[in-house]
């Protein structure tokens, strides 16, 4: 591996690659429709794709969203298995689903529901709900006829009872809460009664009162019909004066989430008419010939055919298509225009009298290795986060690393292609628009307008290159300088240690885990059913299955011993109310007690407990007896205060501590756990994803960054972002779930979009010292990176309007990613990459020796060489001299010799004198001869010097030098190879 130490590059890998894209892009150029047509053709072929679109939409919940082999998926397999569900015994607190049911909150519009006026209305709402029927065929369905059932009747909401009992009486009845004694049992309130106001155990008032219709799991196409028909007839017709509603059902957080994709097509339009508006913008010249419209057009068009084809592929082969897929666009849009610019910008930098095939060779050389890194990089990234366990996060991943590999594909062959047909127009001298061709210089007594309309095809003389647009000009007469300045460097400092100090902050105040409220519309009727029931049903949370899952000896006291001190152990949890607690067990040895039956034995145990859960059917469906052993049985503890997701993550690792502690086999388990999961492995996940992702990108960098030590700036800045996005999303109210883990992958692959763009401009220009490295890569790369950030901020921006949680967080989370990566790429890597001039590639300080005097042979030698290829013949040289003015002090203590010297950015002319017979505005060299032909301002005389083949100049010799650092001596130059440029 060829390493130049003293500069600290390597370029085993980049100079190879340059190489080939070089070639590549003169390929390009020569058959340029091949190119341009492939493309779209291929893109109609993969696009057919959508027609399966309906088929390969995966928009469960539970799928999607919660771990792939989550333990509580486990569990629930195991209670299924070993507690079936007695449909002719519902039990809301047994059932292993959420169930299937209608739901509605009745708020009062005063102090106080526990009224007859209140109740009244909702009796009324009460029988609305079961007079709904809806037909099937030939076959009306009816609550009536779908309702769970207890002991063949419908399950009836106990507060109903209650009301009906007491009648008017109720607002003075002493209601006891959370259990009250109706007749022989005790109904239990706390699910049923909410916003209370409590004296003694006793009511006083009450806010809210809440319903539910269960239904039937046997035929859920007949249940999903009739809960369609109450969503589409409850809210309708309801004149209520004394109560609010709010209603659910257990499709409604499905069917909204689902609709979220009708809000997410007209934002995707608005989104691409915005960046197709804005690159044709930052693209527009003011000259009808170099104007950049069409090709901003069709730069943006190339990120469309990307996503069209990538996403058909994906639909051909059957990958699901989840919600969350609908940010791809978003991105790659953002992602494919900020590739755009970056070869617009190496384009420019070619020389306008070359071939177009040549142009295109030279941008492909130049641009090829960045793109090339982001697109390896933001791939590579979305790759590994197909390991997570949430399938919408690998759909996502899929879909959108396919998408980054068109984007690219499209970007070097389409785009490219159309990058050569626009210069051939060019080349033509045609107008962008009409495509006829134009003058070059505006004709006498023609205005403005005619020389802004119909004259074009201006260049830079100095260069041959188009002419530098003034933001570039920005980024190098004001930014640059001002961002290199001691005191400059200072403050950026500062400002950086201010940033990671709040990052970090941010970073402990993270809440983990998704609101299952947030998968639907903020203006949902869901959204609102879900604040009610935070408002005023929170006091008590699941009630939680404690699960034996092997066989146990209930009757040996030594081992119910250490049950019994398990289950004191659940009760001391700070989140589990001690006196709310259903235990077959205990019912057992109360009803052996009373009957006066021995149950410390095996045999009278297992004899009579077939007896005690006949009577007890609820108990039944607690202990799976079978073949006179008892293989598994189950006991419930009701939770409370459980309101945040950190409530719920907190439940769930106590609850199963406590259950891995105890010595007998136990496992916790409510339907709920399926989607608290997530809090298990979402930071371990993300964590790793990060990890892998930016080793990974080390890797990349190490290879493709011809610096070993800005490689380590690259991984610094992924760090860095990685820790700004975490903590100010915690700061902006972001949940880390798997809708920000999936941005969090994303925005390691857009650090290193910027990052590596400027460390790579940085360690690959030729200037002599890091502050003038920093100030070049911002001339080149600064505005096409400010252009691509700004294209991607638009691209998602659209995204803040939306009424659904997914898209709102992708816009935060993505706003932060550019918005933190552009500062970095701007303004911290620059100025970071000033104190280290070991990576600036040349020494800080130009010193004549040996290597320096092998450089110049080499140089001149590559110069004749070209030359008897014809490829310098009578071609002018433009090396960025500064030509000295008119009013430059000559030698007055010695006559000028017969040097001439055109010194460009010199650091010191020693006396501050020059010996300059004249300004020298321009020059060539003849390719046969090798004489400098000057031509003079003042009399366009031409003046003759004779230049060796070989440097250095000795005494006498009569040379042309430029960028010379520094000179000791005015008649003798001490020319710097790297300096010496003719091109």
């Amino acid at each position: 591996m060829p390493v130049n130490m003293a500069g600290c590059t390597t370029d085993c890998v980049e100079k190879p690659i340059s190489i080939c894209f070089q070639k590549f892009g003169r390929f390009v150029g020569t058959y340029p429709w091949w190119f341009f047509i492939s493309p779209l053709f291929i893109s109609a072929v993969l696009g057919s794709g959508f027609y399966f679109l309906e088929d390969r939409e995966a928009n469960d919940i539970e799928d999607q969203f919660t771990p792939v082999n989550g333990p509580a998926k486990l569990e629930r397999q195991f209670v299924q298995q070993n507690f079936p569900q007695n449909d002719s015994v519902f039990s809301k607190q047994r059932l292993y689903t959420d169930g299937v049911y209608a739901s509605f909150i009745a708020v009062a519009r005063s102090s106080n529901i526990l009224t007859d006026a209140a109740f009244q209305e909702i009796v009324t709402l009460d029988r609305k709900v079961k007079e709904l029927n809806v037909s099937m065929g030939h076959e009306v369905l009816t609550f009536e006829g779908l309702c769970a059932r207890r002991y063949k009747k419908c399950i009836h909401n106990k507060i109903l009872d209650i009301y009906k009992y007491y009648g008017n009486i109720l607002e003075t009845t002493e209601l006891t809460f959370p259990f009250f004694r109706f007749g022989f049992s005790y109904i239990f309130l706390g699910y049923s009664v909410g916003g209370v106001n409590i004296n003694s155990s006793v009511i006083k008032s009450a806010k809210a009162v809440r319903l539910f219709y269960f239904l039937k799991e046997d035929n859920r196409s007949r249940t999903d019909l009739w809960l369609n028909e109450f969503l589409k007839v409850f809210p309708s017709n309801l004149s209520l004066n004394f109560i609010k509603v709010t209603h659910s059902t257990s499709l409604s957080r499905q069917v909204e989430f689902e609709a979220n994709t009708k809000d997410v097509i007209p934002l995707f339009s608005i989104t691409y008419v915005i960046a197709i508006g804005f690159s044709i913008l930052s693209c527009l010249r003011f000259d009808c010939v170099r104007n950049k419209a069409w090709v901003a057009t069709f730069g943006v068009f190339s990120a469309g055919l990307a996503v069209l084809s990538s996403f058909g592929m994906m639909l051909h082969i059957g990958v699901p298509f989840v919600m969350t897929v609908a940010n791809s666009p978003f991105l790659i849009l953002g992602i494919g225009v900020d590739d755009m610019f970056i070869l617009i910008s190496c384009w420019q930098q070619t020389s306008v009298h070359d071939r177009v095939e040549t142009r295109l060779s030279n941008t492909y050389k130049e641009a090829a290795i960045s793109i090339t890194i982001t697109t390896l990089t933001d791939v590579l990234a979305f790759y590994i986060g197909l390991i997570t366990p949430f399938r919408s996060v690998r759909s996502f991943c899929l879909y959108t690393s396919t998408s980054i590999l068109f984007c690219y594909i499209y970007s070097i062959t389409f785009f490219g292609a159309f990058l050569v047909l626009n210069g051939r127009r060019e080349n033509s001298n045609k107008h962008w628009l009409t495509c006829k061709e134009v003058p070059e210089g505006c004709p006498v007594g023609q205005s403005k307008w005619y020389e802004l309309c119909c004259v074009g095809g201006a260049y830079d003389p100095h260069t041959g290159t188009e002419e530098v647009q003034p933001m570039n000009h920005f980024f190098k007469k004001y930014y640059g300088p001002f961002l290199t300045k001691s005191w400059t460097k200072v403050f950026v400092i500062v400002l950086y240690c201010i940033y990671l100090i709040i990052s970090i902050y941010g970073c402990f105040q993270i809440q983990e885990g998704i609101d299952l409220r947030n998968l639907a519309a903020d203006d949902s009727y869901v959204v609102k059913y879900y604040d009610n029931e935070k408002a005023y049903f929170s006091e008590y949370g699941p009630n939680i299955m404690v699960v034996i899952r092997r066989e146990f000896p209930y009757w040996d006291e030594k081992y119910m011993s250490d049950l019994e001190t398990c289950i004191e152990d659940f009760k001391n949890l700070s989140f589990i109310e001690k006196d709310i607690f259903t235990s077959w067990i205990k019912s057992y040895k109360y009803y052996g007690y009373h009957t006066k039956l021995n149950l410390s034995t095996d045999d009278v145990f297992k004899d009579n407990l077939g007896t005690f859960l006949r009577f007890y059917s609820d108990f039944k469906q607690d202990v799976n007896f079978t073949n006179n052993s008892i293989y598994a049985s189950r006991f419930f503890i009701q939770t409370v205060n459980i309101s945040t997701a950190l409530d719920e993550m907190n439940m769930l690792n106590k609850l199963r501590e406590t259950a891995q502690k105890c010595p007998v086999p136990l496992l916790v388990y409510h339907p709920a756990f399926i989607y608290h999961d997530q809090y298990a492995v979402i930071v371990s996940n993300t964590i790793q994803n990060i990890g892998v992702t930016t080793a990974v990108m080390l890797l990349i960098s190490l290879l493709l960054i011809p610096n070993p030590l800005c490689s380590l700036w690259v991984t610094f800045s992924i760090a860095s972002v990685i820790v700004g996005v975490t903590g100010f999303m915690a700061l902006w109210d972001v949940n880390l779930d798997t809708i920000s883990m999936i941005i969090l992958v994303v925005c390691i692959g857009f650090s290193v979009d910027f990052s590596a763009h400027i460390s790579y401009a940085f360690v690959s220009n030729k200037k002599p010292s890091a502050n003038e490295k920093a100030v070049e890569a911002l001339f080149n790369l600064g505005y096409p990176i400010l252009q691509g950030a700004v294209s991607t901020i638009l691209g998602v921006v659209v995204l803040s309007a939306s009424k659904n949680y997914i898209f709102r967080t992708f816009f935060k989370i993505m706003f932060l990613v550019i918005f933190f990566g552009l500062f970095h790429g701007l303004t911290f890597i620059p100025v970071f990459l000033t104190f280290f001039d070991m990576c600036s590639g040349t020494p800080a300080k130009n010193k004549s020796g040996p290597e320096e005097q092998d450089m110049k042979n080499s140089h001149t030698n590559n110069i004749q060489s070209k030359a008897k290829d014809g490829e310098l013949k009578e071609r002018e040289i433009y090396d960025n001299h500064t030509l000295q003015p008119d009013n430059h002090r000559t030698c007055q203590s010695q006559p000028c010799s017969a040097i001439w010297m055109i010194t460009g950015n010199n650091h010191h002319v020693q006396d501050n004198q020059m010996c300059m017979a004249s300004t020298i505005p321009m020059f060539r060299v003849d390719s046969q001869t090798y004489e400098v032909h000057m031509y003079t301002p003042s009399d366009d005389g031409m003046l003759r010097v004779k230049c060796p083949s070989k440097l250095p100049c000795s005494a006498g010799q009569n040379c042309v030098l430029g960028n010379s650092n520094h000179i000791q001596d005015s008649s003798v130059p001490t020319p710097n190879s790297s300096d010496l440029s003719i091109l």
